[in-house]
């Protein structure tokens, strides 16, 4: 059993006590993903399982054997150039050292699926109705992925332009 990595399979590694972060980083050289906390409270090493997001550091490589991971190098535009959310990035200086940036963009893409399946966050006012990406949903929803740097702004304005450019 394999492990598929931005559209690749690679083997899943022999010692169960490997994690998804180091495997990717340490094994893959897919270092993109970021070394944070290493204990799932910053969010820098999210990456997309099965187009959901996860803490890799939290993630034992062996829980995504049969599975799809998508790391911020697998990411791609529909012309094989920059996410939209990358462009969106640069766009409204959502980065400024850029440590935290793969998963901040990891995980909006997932809060965006999110967002579309109507899952209710913390903040959500109304249950019943649809989901609005109102800039508190977006902030309540990221608030599992830190920007020391205080970008936090310019990181809500890229996720609000990208979903308003999503199709209904």
């Amino acid at each position: 059993m394999t492990i598929m990595i931005n559209g690749s399979d690679y083997p899943v590694p022999d010692d169960a006590r490997v994690s998804l972060l180091d495997m990717l980083r340490e094994r893959l050289g897919l270092t993109g993903t970021k070394l944070g906390c290493n204990q799932g409270a910053c969010g820098a090493c999210t990456v997309l399982l099965d187009d959901e997001r996860v803490l890799s550091c939290l993630t034992l490589a062996a829980q995504a054997k049969g599975r799809d991971v998508r790391t911020i190098e697998g990411l791609q535009g529909p012309d094989g150039g920059l996410h939209p959310l990358q462009e969106a990035f640069i766009e409204h200086d959502g980065l400024q050292c850029g440590y935290c940036t793969p998963g901040q963009i990891c995980s909006a893409i997932a809060m965006a699926r999110e967002l579309r399946r109507g899952d209710p966050s913390h903040v959500t006012a109304d249950l019943a109705g649809p989901v609005r990406p109102t800039r508190e949903e977006i902030r309540e929803r990221m608030s599992g992925n830190l920007c020391r740097c205080g970008a936090h702004n310019g990181i809500v304005e890229a996720i609000e332009e990208m979903l308003a450019g999503e199709p209904a």
